[in-house]
């Protein structure tokens, strides 16, 4: 199914990124309040402890700040999931700050999505944000995933 632009986020959005096939993902920091516009379809959170609880489907990735996710398997598998999610409707990725963790993970989709692990970094400080995937070890994360 191909989605539709009304489907999913207003690419202009703030923290909206555009991945190489044309898919949309919103990238977002859980400290600032919901943007403004549409609700997501659905959320995957980044979180050391349990996320907020939202009136949409959403999944819980542990995945504590400045550091890996708890549980490497899962997050491939949630990953997956949430580029596949991409497709048809508003699927956001959302950390405390919106940048170490989100910006890990948005770079895991850029790769999913076809951009070179060795080069989704750079795509995805160039596209969404310049300071995403904070430490060198969330680099090195992004790195080694591969498809």
């Amino acid at each position: 199914m191909v989605a539709l632009v009304s489907d999913t986020w207003e690419p202009a959005a703030a923290g909206v990124l555009r991945l190489p096939s044309g898919r949309l993902v919103r990238g977002r920091g859980l400290r600032r309040p919901l943007p403004p516009g549409p609700r997501p379809d659905f959320s995957l959170f980044l979180l050391g402890g349990r996320p907020p609880q939202v009136p949409w489907e959403s999944r819980w990735l542990r995945w504590p700040d400045f550091r890996l996710p708890a549980d490497r398997r899962e997050a491939r598998e949630l990953l997956e999931e949430t580029w596949s999610r991409t497709a048809g409707g508003r699927v956001e990725v959302a950390c405390g700050g919106g940048r170490g963790r989100t910006g890990t993970a948005l770079a895991c989709l850029a790769v999913i999505d076809g951009v070179p692990a060795a080069e989704a970094v750079a795509f995805v400080r160039r596209h969404y944000d310049p300071r995403a995937v904070e430490t060198p070890w969330q680099r090195r994360y992004v790195c080694r995933f591969t498809t």
